[in-house]
This record gives C-alpha cells, structure tokens and sequence, in this order.
C-alpha cells in the first residue's frame, strides 16, 4: 500500500535550517528564496496546488489570492497582525487563518516604554546634538520632561496594552484606557475607563494597541488631534492606518500636539519624501516592534505550529476565525 500523500505547502517568508527541516518533516513543502515578499503573481502561481501557506502579516492574501488556492486550508501569519487576509472570503472558502499573539506582547510593550521615555526626554535630539558638537543642556538643546506623575492613555487594552500599562505603572504614571469594554481586566484592575474623547483630552501621551479593521481605521484623525493637550505625545506601535497620517502632520505642523513616535506608518515602507521625515518632533522606526531575537524565534515556531496543525487536521494554538473549524 502507498502511503498516504504528504500535505502540500508553501512558505513565503525566508526561514533557518532547522525550522525548514520542521516543515519538511511532515509537508511537501515549496520554499520562498528570493529577497523581500514574493510577487502577487509568484505567490497565486504557488497557491495552485497548496494546502497551506505560511507568510508574514503583509503578504496579501485578498480574495483573488484566496481563490487561486483551490485546497488551501489554512493561512499561517508570522505575526499578530491579520489584517493581510480578507476574513469574509478566507471564512467562505473554510480557511484557516492563524497568527501569533501573546509571544511579542512583552516585546512591543518594552519599545513601546522606550518610545514614551524618548519623546518625553528628546533622546533623539539630544543624541543629534551631540554628533553636531554640541554638550549639556544648554544652549541649543531644550529640555525634556518628566514621566512620573504624568497620564498615559491606552486605547485597546489587550495584551500588548496590559503589558504597557504595567510598565507605565511601574515609571510612575496614571493610566486610563479606552476599549469596547469599559471595566479593566483583573491584571489591569489599576487602569481606569474612559470614554475615548475624555481620554484624548486627559492623557499626556497616548498609546495605540488596536487591530486594524474597519471601525479603526482613523480611529484617530483631524478630530481627535484637537482634543489632544498640545504637551501631549502620541505613540503608534499597532497599524498604520489607524492614525490620519496627513491629519497628524498637520497637528504636529500646528502645535496641536508635542510629538509622536510612529513604528507604523499607513504606508510601508514610508517613501523617502514622506512629510513625517521632515518633522523634528517625530521618531520614526521600520517596524520593529516584534524585532528581538527571542520573540521573532517563539513567533516563527508559533506560526509553524499554527501551520502544521492545521494540515494534520487538528486545532491550531491560535486561530483568528475559529467558526470554520465548526
């Protein structure tokens, strides 16, 4: 008797040896070798005839994509984002989409922290004034501030939120959240509530841990700006599309806030010319909020697991749409 036909893969995203071995274990599996993503056209082409595909959060995985993958089962995320996959029709086709959540949690949170006590003590500013030959506080350098006793606004307090604000709390701040619902988690039982326009108005820095979808989409835009204090800080370390990118320039142009610190921008990689790049009062990162050496490994291994589960048949660790397994 033959043996039963290995499930069929394919990986978009460059991997090491050993987490290449893992997958061909158990699959027939088509590996990704060029640089960057693979092409729109490369990736359909590679769908034809795979059960799974295992990618990172921007490869695109829209409805025409899906369809040109007529035994896909399932879409593993290398990431906590999922923002790439269309849901609705991965949910018609009865596919799997997986992603990685809680393993970077405690790493975004770390840069997030790190974001807040930069803006707040202008660490670029002062690093740039060095190089330039300059040394103390004055002349040509203005001070900073100070974090303790000051006010930080969490709008999405999920994971990644709750991890923030058990650092912030550990610097010295109040922290009140905003969310779809209105009493904090046990973890969380020192965040206070409030509705998201007296969070705005209240907060000396704002910090946004929200999955992108519909109803986040400038979630915080030419509004919002003005309710914000004009000392106040925002910090973006979830989706870009979920700040106004023109409208933030304006306020940051106008006064209408102090500062931001982007690790997300609505689009990446931000072009060279981009306003935001001209800005003093910004800090601006590539999307590294996941980037330590520790969490890409315990993502990657999450997502293979996610992956090769799926293709055995069973459930997954972490499923985005769990209604397709009914």
């Amino acid at each position: 008797m033959n043996p039963p036909e290995r499930p069929r893969a394919y990986i978009a995203i460059r991997l090491p040896p050993d987490a290449r071995a893992r997958i061909e274990a158990e699959c027939g599996a088509t590996f990704f070798e060029g640089k960057g993503a693979p092409s729109r056209e490369e990736l359909m082409a590679a769908l034809a005839n795979a059960e799974g595909v295992l990618g990172s959060n921007q490869l695109p995985m829209d409805a025409e994509v899906l369809a040109s993958g007529p035994r896909l089962r399932v879409v593993s995320n290398f990431g906590v984002g999922f923002d790439n996959v269309d849901l609705k029709a991965a949910q018609e086709r009865g596919v799997l989409v997986c992603n990685t959540p809680g393993v970077l949690s405690d790493a975004v949170a770390d840069l997030t922290l790190g974001l807040i006590v930069a803006l707040a003590r202008r660490l670029p500013e002062a690093e740039r004034f060095v190089r330039e030959g300059g040394w103390g506080t004055r002349p040509g350098l203005a001070l900073g501030t100070d974090v303790r006793g000051k006010t930080l606004g969490i709008i999405g307090l999920g994971r990644i939120g709750i991890a923030v604000a058990e650092r912030a709390q550990a610097f010295g701040m109040s922290i009140v959240f905003h969310d779809v619902f209105s009493e904090s988690p046990d973890e969380a039982s020192f965040c206070s509530y409030r509705e998201l326009d007296d969070l705005l108005a209240e907060a000396d820095f704002v910090s946004l841990h929200v999955d992108l979808r519909p109803e986040t989409h400038h979630l915080v835009s030419e509004r919002e700006f003005g309710l914000m204090k004009p000392t106040a800080y925002l910090i973006n370390t979830s989706r870009g599309p979920v700040v106004d990118q023109a409208a933030l320039v304006a306020g940051l142009r106008s006064g209408e806030l102090a500062g931001a610190a982007l690790d997300v921008v609505e689009e990446e990689p931000l072009p060279a010319d981009d306003p935001l790049t001209t800005l003093p009062n910004v800090i601006l990162l590539p999307h590294i909020g996941s980037a330590t050496v520790e969490t890409r490994q315990a993502m990657l291994d999450l997502a293979i697991d996610n992956l090769l589960a799926a293709l055995r048949g069973e459930r997954p660790k972490a499923v985005v749409n769990p209604d397709v397994l009914s």
